[in-house]
C-alpha cells in the first residue's frame, strides 16, 4: 500500500471518529444554550459561536500547515475537539453560560481544524485524481449518520433535556475526539511532504506569494465564492434546524433523524461527486450544488414534518457536496504546496464568518417572522451565489495558470 492511500484511509477513519463529537454539538448546540441560560432569543448565537471560533483557529492554523506540516495540525485539532465537549459538560453542570459558550466554541475550531484533512488528502494525489481523494476522505464522515439514530435518539428519547441530563452526553462525546487523535498518529509520511511529488520544478523552487497575489489569480475567486456560499448557507441552517424541527412540534429524540439525513447527503455519494466534479468540470459542478441548496431550502416552506424536512435536508447536503468539492478541489490546484494551508484556511475562515452571521442571522429571523421566511431567505442566499458563479466569463473560471495544475 502507497502512503498516500495509507494516509488517506488514516485520514477518513480520523473523521470517523470526529463526526460523533460533530454530530451531537449540531443537533444539540442550540438546544443545549437554550436549556441552560434560558434565554430563547440567543438561539442563533450557539451555532455562531462554534463557526466564528472555527474561523478564528482555522486561518491561523492553515498558515501553520504550511511550515510544520499538515499533521501536527491536525492532531491539535483533534486535542481541542477532547476538551470542548468536556467544557460543555462542566457547563451544564454548573448551569453556566460563559462555560457552554467556551465549550462549543472549542468544538467549532475541532471541526475546522480536523477538516484540513480534506486537503491535505487532495494534494497527495494528482491533480487529475484531487476530487476523487478528498471526496475518500470526506465519504468517512456518514458514518456520523448512524450516530444519531442507533446512540443520541435512544439517549434522548422521552427526555426533557435539563441541563443535567445534557451534560453525560457531552463528556462522553469527548471520547469521538480521542479516538481520532489515536488514529491520527498511525500517519507517519506528512501529506505535505508527499504533495512535493506532484510540485513543478517552478513550485518548488520559488518561495511562496503573499496571499493577495494569490487570490488574485485566474479561478480563485471563482471558487472561494462557492466554498464560501455552499458551506455558509449549509452550516446556517443546519445549526438552525434543530430548532425549527422542535418548533414544528417534533420530539428533541427526532432531531437526530434529520441531521442523520443531512450528513447521508452531505457524504454519502461523496465518492460519486468526486467523479462528477472532474467530468462536467469544477465551475459548473459549484453552480449547479448551489441551485440544488436553494431548492431544498425553498421546499422547507411546505415539507414540516420530519420526513419531509430530512428529504430537504437530505437534498441541501447533497448541493453542498458537489459545490464544496468542487470549490475546494479549484483551491488546491490553484495554489503550491507552500501556499495552500494559507488558501485553503482563508476560504475556511470566510466561510465560518459567513457561516456565523447566516446563523445569527437567520435566528433573527425565525424568531421575528417564523421558519418560512428562514426557509426563503436561505433560498435567496444560494441562489444569488449561484446565478453570478453561472455567468462569470469563461475567460475568468477556466483559464489555466502556467505555473499551477488545474
Amino acid at each position: 500500500m502507497t502512503p498516500a492511500r495509507r494516509n488517506t484511509i488514516l485520514l477518513a477513519g480520523g473523521l470517523v471518529c470526529l463526526s460523533g463529537m460533530i454530530q451531537l454539538a449540531v443537533a444539540l448546540g442550540t438546544v443545549t444554550l437554550v436549556a441552560v441560560t434560558g434565554i430563547k432569543s440567543i438561539l442563533g448565537l450557539g451555532p455562531a459561536v462554534f463557526l466564528i471560533a472555527g474561523a478564528l483557529a482555522v486561518g491561523p492554523a492553515g498558515r501553520i500547515s504550511d511550515r510544520v506540516g499538515r499533521m501536527p495540525v491536525i492532531r491539535a485539532g483533534f486535542g481541542l475537539g477532547i476538551a470542548g465537549p468536556a467544557i460543555t459538560a462542566l457547563g451544564c453542570w454548573a448551569v453556566s453560560g460563559e462555560l457552554v459558550f467556551l465549550g462549543l466554541g472549542l468544538c467549532g475550531a475541532s471541526q475546522a481544524i480536523v477538516l484540513l484533512s480534506r486537503a491535505a488528502a487532495a494534494e497527495m494525489f494528482p491533480p487529475e485524481r484531487r476530487a476523487r481523494g478528498m471526496s475518500f476522505v470526506l465519504f468517512a464522515v456518514v458514518s456520523g449518520a448512524i450516530f444519531g439514530p442507533l446512540i443520541f435518539g435512544p439517549l434522548f428519547a422521552n427526555r426533557a433535556l435539563t441541563p443535567d441530563q445534557l451534560a453525560w452526553p457531552w463528556l462522553g462525546s469527548s471520547l469521538f475526539a480521542l479516538a481520532g487523535l489515536l488514529v491520527s498518529l498511525g500517519i507517519r509520511s506528512d501529506p505535505k511532504e508527499l504533495s512535493n511529488a506532484y510540485a513543478t520544478a517552478a513550485e518548488q523552487s520559488e518561495p511562496a506569494a503573499p496571499l493577495r497575489e494569490i487570490l488574485r489569480r485566474p479561478g480563485v475567486p471563482t471558487a472561494l465564492a462557492g466554498a464560501v456560499a455552499s458551506f455558509a448557507v449549509m452550516v446556517g441552517v443546519m445549526n438552525l434546524a434543530g430548532y425549527v424541527a422542535v418548533g414544528h412540534h417534533h420530539r428533541h429524540g427526532d432531531i437526530f433523524t434529520v441531521i442523520s439525513f443531512h450528513i447521508v447527503g452531505m457524504y454519502g455519494l461523496v465518492l460519486v461527486v468526486g467523479d462528477v466534479v472532474e467530468r462536467i468540470g469544477r465551475t459548473r459542478a459549484m453552480a449547479i450544488g448551489l441551485v440544488v441548496m436553494a431548492v431544498s431550502n425553498a421546499s422547507l416552506v411546505w415539507l414540516t414534518g420530519i420526513g419531509g424536512m430530512s428529504l430537504a435536508l437530505f437534498g441541501l447536503g447533497l448541493g453542498w457536496n458537489l459545490a464544496f468539492v468542487a470549490a475546494s478541489t479549484e483551491l488546491v490546484s490553484r495554489a503550491a504546496p507552500s501556499e495552500r494551508g494559507s488558501l485553503v484556511g482563508f476560504s475556511d475562515l470566510l466561510s465560518s464568518f459567513a457561516g456565523a452571521a447566516l446563523a445569527l442571522g437567520g435566528g433573527v429571523v425565525y424568531t421575528a417572522a417564523g421558519s418560512v421566511s428562514l426557509a426563503w431567505f436561505a433560498t435567496a442566499l444560494a441562489a444569488v451565489p449561484a446565478l453570478w458563479i453561472a455567468l462569470v466569463p469563461l475567460a475568468l473560471g477556466g483559464r489555466l495558470v502556467r505555473r499551477f495544475s488545474v
